[in-house]
């Protein structure tokens, strides 16, 4: 009794020297004592999250495992505490206190390593009229007269120029517009984008998959700050004529895990609470234009040796999603400019596992603001850059406009990614990553700022295609004497066509059942005499029995039958 008055004491000094703090992050040493099991993840992920698992052969590890139920109900019967959220990986908790003795108390639990300030008290809530901290600049623009600029199967309007600076068109004419891809994008909130008519056919065709408030444990984030809507804009407006954006039939998860009222710790456990949701219910990739390293407290600062790529809350959450086989794109930052510690890439940026994404203008030259890397490990970041100097992206008036930051690059190239993802299900995030960079114009000469580059998506797509197809110079054996061909027949998995156009121009190709069922539907330009390659790969699930390739080009048409065993 004597020790544990002593202790309660040391923790009321304690919090009387941190008297603005409320919210403490709770580590656990184990997970004994867990109901759960590792053969039998369906009781705490979700069929489609299982399914990514088992597609990239992903085993399953203790950080998938639930915290220890019994744990958190001693932690929640504590009194005058309050659970906000919890992180399965890090096996931590988040708490709101201002009890010193419930701090005591829960550190006399043996399975608790640490108690760990992490935030003061919670500021009022954002409203619509708060400016937020990201935003350098929004300038309108009247809508420009559209202007086909080569062949593009998407009326871009004023976004055209972000996409054709990596050949994204060239994807979406083959119909890979991110159809079937599913994204979460955390930020800070997303002002209005249930009434935002640039989102019309994402809510109409219900590819909103579900939202959450990580700030204020509420199921709403269309009330709060606009910086994650316009970052979603970059990726999902589409409105045609004047806004398509990089993936405009992709699906979405929306999550706020920034307070855009205060800068402290408590937000990159919020982001960690917000991937593992994002994880449990199967989304394939996460976009984030968040970045941590100087806090309202300098003292918790992240100096430039804990942007390691394994330190930080957020940094080692990161790391894990993209372990557990999600694709996480994240800007690099906007401290280019700034002295010399802070010019680096802010965290979760400094992750070797995750895809970060400089600033650059249509020009091609990098933006003096955007974050340089390499992190504090030694490796080379950025990964990539796309447009951030003048991007185009939608308030949350439903305005077109003007803005800067590596905040609108990175989702820009997430929306591209995720439309290489779509043509090449069959290969694992670390492929596709690898596949973007190798077609990125500095590849062979990777630095600080640029890191690889300018990714390229008509040379991505040729180097997947490549792994994916027998080498160039076996298809005119393969075709003999035919100009199209599907192989191979019988198939299991992919059925591939190749096809010497006959003559130049717009290809249609549609896949069907037996009774006409159209199951995926491409569009591609050739040139007269050039070999092609094209794959229909979401054949996995379809059942045994004869299947239809028909092909169109204005003047002719084919119809090939594939039998699926």
């Amino acid at each position: 009794m004597k020790h544990l008055f002593i202790l309660v004491c040391l923790f009321c000094c304690t919090l009387f020297t941190q008297a603005q703090y409320s919210r403490y992050v709770i580590q656990f040493t184990n997970k004994k004592g867990t109901p759960y099991s590792l053969s039998a993840p369906s009781a705490f992920l979700t069929a489609k999250a299982i399914e990514r698992r088992n597609r990239y052969n992903i085993a399953y590890d203790s950080t998938d495992l639930p915290i220890t139920p019994a744990y958190l109900d001693s932690i929640r019967n504590v009194p005058n505490v309050t659970i906000l959220n919890v992180s399965k990986w890090l096996n931590q908790v988040l708490i709101r206190t201002t009890d010193a003795t419930a701090l005591a108390a829960i550190n006399t639990f043996t399975f608790v390593k640490a108690a760990t300030a992490i935030a003061p008290r919670m500021t009022a809530p954002v409203t619509a009229g708060n400016i937020n901290k990201w935003d350098t600049s929004f300038t309108p623009l009247p809508q420009l007269p559209y202007r086909i600029q080569g062949i593009a199967s998407l009326e871009y309007g004023n976004m055209y120029n972000q996409v054709h600076i990596h050949e994204g068109e060239y994807l979406h004419n083959m119909g890979y517009t991110g159809r079937g891809i599913t994204i979460a994008v955390i930020d800070g909130g997303f002002n209005s984008y249930k009434t935002n008519p640039f989102f019309d056919s994402v809510r109409l065709q219900g590819r909103f998959m579900g939202e959450w408030d990580f700030v204020n444990n509420e199921p709403s984030v269309n009330e709060d700050a606009a910086h994650g809507a316009q970052c979603l804009s970059t990726i999902a407006a589409n409105k045609p004529g004047q806004a398509v954006g990089s993936a405009p039939h992709a699906q979405f998860w929306l999550f706020r895990s920034e307070d855009t009222n205060s800068e402290y710790p408590v937000e990159e456990q919020n982001w960690a609470a917000a991937a593992e949701y994002s994880d449990s219910v199967g989304v394939d990739m996460i976009s984030t234009s968040l970045g941590y390293s100087d806090f309202d407290n300098a003292a918790l600062n992240h100096t430039y040796a804990q942007r390691d790529g394994k330190t930080t809350i957020v940094t080692r959450a990161a790391a894990l999603a993209t372990r557990k086989g999600i694709l996480v794109t994240v800007s690099a930052g906007n401290s280019g400019a700034s002295g010399p510690d802070l010019k680096y890439v802010s965290c979760p940026a400094d992750a070797d596992s995750v895809f970060t994404v400089g600033s650059i203008g249509l020009d091609s030259i990098i933006s003096p603001t955007s974050s340089w890397g390499p992190n504090g490990a030694g490796k080379l970041k950025p990964n990539g850059v796309s447009v951030g100097v003048g991007a185009v992206v939608i308030s949350a008036s439903g305005t077109i406009g003007y803005a800067n930051g590596t905040s609108f690059a990175n989702p820009n190239l997430c929306g591209l990614i995720a439309c290489l993802w779509q043509a090449f299900p069959e290969f694992n995030n670390l492929q596709i990553m690898d596949a973007v960079q190798r077609s990125a114009n500095r590849y062979n000469t990777p630095d600080y700022r640029y890191g690889y580059g300018i990714p390229n998506f008509r040379r991505a797509f040729d180097i997947l295609q490549n792994k994916r197809n027998p080498p160039v110079n076996n298809y005119e054996a393969i075709l003999g004497n035919q100009w199209i061909k599907a192989y191979p027949v019988p198939f299991s998995n992919t059925v591939t066509v190749l096809l010497k156009a006959p003559s130049a121009g717009r290809v249609q190709w549609q896949f069907t059942n037996a009774v006409g069922q159209v199951l995926d539907t491409r569009v591609q330009d050739v040139v007269a005499g050039q070999i092609y390659v094209i794959s229909f790969p979401h054949t996995n699930g379809l059942a045994k029995g004869v299947y239809y390739i028909r092909y169109q080009n204005g003047k002719n048409k084919y119809t090939l039958s594939a039998m699926k065993r």
